[in-house]
């Protein structure tokens, strides 16, 4: 199973071809390393049924309860639930989602790393030159798949459905960057992903669901400020 980084709703998205799933995360720092992480599942009501088949319906394919979101803080230090709610929405496509949104306060930087990937090895931040650096391995490398028309149809079934990523930092900053990398896929024709930076204190990245499984390359985000 391909990997990717925070929280295991994004693993699941590749684990289930990426299909019927939507998540956002927006990062708002504070000057002192604290901050929120507000999160958005969007969750195809057929997918997250697939939980109660075969008698599981202790145990949903997807993690978007309070208790999972309050069992996965517990084990960070510095993170705190601020809020929780979920609701089921139309999804434009003449079916419905769940829609789950959680805010989340971290302490400081440690704590939101290991919210973001507890193993420590697919988030990092530092410092260097008066500068800082949140780095996000979202994708590793993986072999192609080879049939067209599967990649199609996993597009197809994913249509509406996006990951995406922003950050906001303490103050204006020119210099705010995010880059994506084996590279940008703003300056790559055709390449998937989108980059955008809006008024000197937000990035964000976005991806659409159904993009994933033709990135063979791996994905790393990092922000910088």
């Amino acid at each position: 199973m391909r990997k990717i980084t925070f929280l295991p709703c994004l693993a699941l998205a590749v684990f289930l071809l990426t299909s019927c799933l939507g998540v956002s995360m927006d990062i708002t720092m504070r000057a002192n390393g604290s901050g929120r992480i507000v999160l958005e599942y969007r969750v195809s009501q057929m997918l997250e049924a697939m939980g109660r088949l075969d008698g599981n319906e202790r145990w949903p394919a997807i993690p978007v309860g309070r208790a999972d979101m309050e069992r996965s803080v517990a084990r960070v230090p510095g993170l705190r639930l601020s809020s929780f709610s979920a609701r089921n929405l139309p999804n434009g496509m003449g079916g419905s989602d769940l829609v789950t949104r959680v805010a989340l306060d971290f302490r400081d930087t440690d704590a939101l790393l290991a919210f973001l990937d507890i193993t420590g090895a697919r988030a990092s931040f530092g410092q260097q030159g008066g500068r800082s650096f949140l780095r996000l391995v979202l994708l590793d490398p993986s072999p192609p798949i080879d049939s067209a028309e599967l990649l199609a149809l996993i597009k197809e079934v994913s249509a509406g459905y996006e990951i995406r990523i922003s950050i906001n930092v303490p103050r204006r900053n020119t210099n705010l960057a995010a880059v994506s990398l084996p590279a940008a896929p703003q300056h790559r024709p055709g390449a998937p992903g989108f980059l955008k930076l809006n008024d000197g204190r937000t990035a964000s990245f976005s991806l659409d669901t159904g993009d994933i499984p033709a990135i063979t390359e791996g994905l790393v985000l990092e922000f910088s400020w």
